[in-house]
């Protein structure tokens, strides 16, 4: 990202709580696994654009390259996942994102490589 919120030697130049206005957790009842994918939603030109601040304008632009789980679009914002989860809430409430719940694999656990890895970490 060419456009980030902080100084290489010194950190962030804004504070997350700041950012958030002030917010540790999302406006309303959303439930933002780290693992949940996130999507942005097709807008029609007709309507109006939403004025977003330039952090919720910037994750916005970053979820528009393609779905993914919020733990990576936090790692590309470069920052806390707190704070990535109260804009995407916001970004939700806008109707700019749609975010869905992490895939559940059932019998992804497999039994033979569980007992192999258990060998191996007796062997250390």
């Amino acid at each position: 990202m060419s456009d980030h919120w902080y100084e290489d030697e010194t950190g962030s130049m804004v504070r997350p709580y700041t950012v958030t206005r002030g917010r540790t957790r999302p406006a309303a009842d959303h439930h933002i696994d780290m693992m949940s994918q996130v999507k942005a939603v097709e807008q029609d030109d007709d309507g109006p654009a939403p004025a977003l601040d330039h952090a919720r304008s910037s994750l916005l632009d970053l979820v528009r390259r393609g779905q993914r789980p919020v733990a990576e679009v936090a790692a590309d914002a470069d920052l806390p996942l707190t704070v990535v989860r109260v804009l995407l809430a916001d970004l939700v409430e806008a109707g700019l994102v749609c975010i869905s719940a992490p895939s559940v694999q059932r019998d992804r656990h497999d039994p033979t490589l569980l007992r192999e890895i258990a060998d191996r970490l007796r062997e250390l």
